[in-house]
């Protein structure tokens, strides 16, 4: 196991009173071993107590090759992996559970007395998760510069007459070229009123003449995601879609802005959110802020208008300012991601953020 990873969640689990704690989520499992493992229905549980005494539960299924740095506990199809579990926690303390971890898991161990009390121990995974280390760095900003790459090669395809369907496809087949595992959510490709609905499900829409067009994309490089979006426009750009733009573009930017330690998550929203509310379009930004990003696209930690959090050096989370018209068919969203660094923030993608408009060929 990563020991500098495991020693920052032991000390955390002594500072709320969390003596010992079962980690299910194969993400958190990876974060911590270097080692994904899918279990399916079967039970995955890595047990951390604060006196050591670590274990990993896990099936026969699935064999591990190399020291995962944790003395293994192997079950199999006729045992019961819960009860095997029981034997080595200390049942007369408290036991933090994660989030992940199946009820059906979960109340087998109640059964068994697997502890005085039982607490939701996710939290504590969470926030260490949520700061990033030199090499987490590194990853994303390689993991962001390919999203750069796809963006660029992904435009001039907007204005060849696809469907949003095919444009998706087309999202895919870049990553892939670019060595990706694959992408890190589905991307929206959406066309004029579709680009309005800040989450649209690809469909079969071809773009017009002066549409405005919501490319939201992401990838995975090395197991850390990446996630960008830019609004472009198809054969030319109207004076009302200019205005709309650089809204979002300015909210963009003093979200970026705000983005600092010291500063709380909710001053990063509220930079952004304060500006559109100024030039009366508040009620057309329906959306949080954003939202942190590392092993998966969206992880705890969000940007809105409530997380008073204090923001800390080597948080990476999106600014993602929209305005959504729908009765005018105009989306625009504007998003980058950043890392929180000591005076303010790096942001990770590098790609324009000027207008741009798409030549238009039907």
């Amino acid at each position: 196991m990563d020991t500098n990873k495991v020693s920052r969640i032991l000390k955390s689990m002594e500072e709320k009173g969390i003596p010992q704690m079962i980690i299910s989520d194969p993400v958190a499992i990876f974060y911590l071993t270097g080692k994904w493992i899918a279990p399916g229905e079967r039970l995955l549980a890595l047990y951390l107590n604060v006196n050591g005494n670590h274990k990993l539960v896990i099936n026969e299924l699935f064999p591990q090759e190399k020291d995962l740095g944790v003395e293994l506990v192997w079950y199999n199809d006729i045992q019961d992996g819960v009860e095997i579990l029981s034997q080595f926690v200390e049942k007369d303390k408290p036991m933090g559970i994660d989030k992940t971890w199946p009820a059906r898991f979960l109340i087998r161990l109640q059964e068994l007395g697997g502890g005085s009390k039982f607490i939701n121990g996710s939290p504590i995974v969470d926030y260490v998760r949520m700061i990033k280390d030199e090499g987490e760095k590194e990853l994303m900003r390689i993991s962001s510069k390919i999203n750069d790459k796809v963006m660029e090669e992904l435009i001039p395809w907007v204005g060849k007459g696809m469907t949003e369907k095919e444009l998706e496809a087309k999202v895919r087949e870049l990553y892939a070229a670019h060595g990706c595992e694959g992408l890190s959510f589905d991307p929206i490709t959406a066309f004029a009123k579709n680009a309005a609905d800040p989450h649209h499900v690809t469909d079969d829409s071809k773009g017009k003449y002066g549409d405005c067009v919501v490319l939201d994309i992401g990838g995975f490089k090395d197991n850390y995601a990446s996630d960008m979006t830019r609004t472009v426009f198809l054969g030319e750009v109207s004076e009302r879609q200019k205005e709309i733009y650089n809204i979002v573009l300015e909210a963009n930017l003093r979200g970026i802005a705000a983005a600092k330690p010291g500063n709380r998550m909710c001053d990063v929203d509220l930079a952004c959110r304060n500006y559109i509310e100024e030039k009366g379009y508040g009620q057309y930004f329906t959306h949080r802020t954003g939202h942190s990003v590392g092993l998966e696209d969206h992880e705890f930690g969000d940007v809105s208008s409530v997380n008073e959090d204090i923001i800390q050096v080597g948080q990476c989370f999106s600014v993602e300012p929209g305005i959504y018209i729908a009765e005018e068919g105009i989306g625009v969203r504007i998003e980058d991601l950043v890392i929180i660094t000591e005076d303010g923030c790096e942001v990770l993608n590098d790609f324009t953020k000027d207008i741009i408009v798409v030549p238009f060929e039907g």
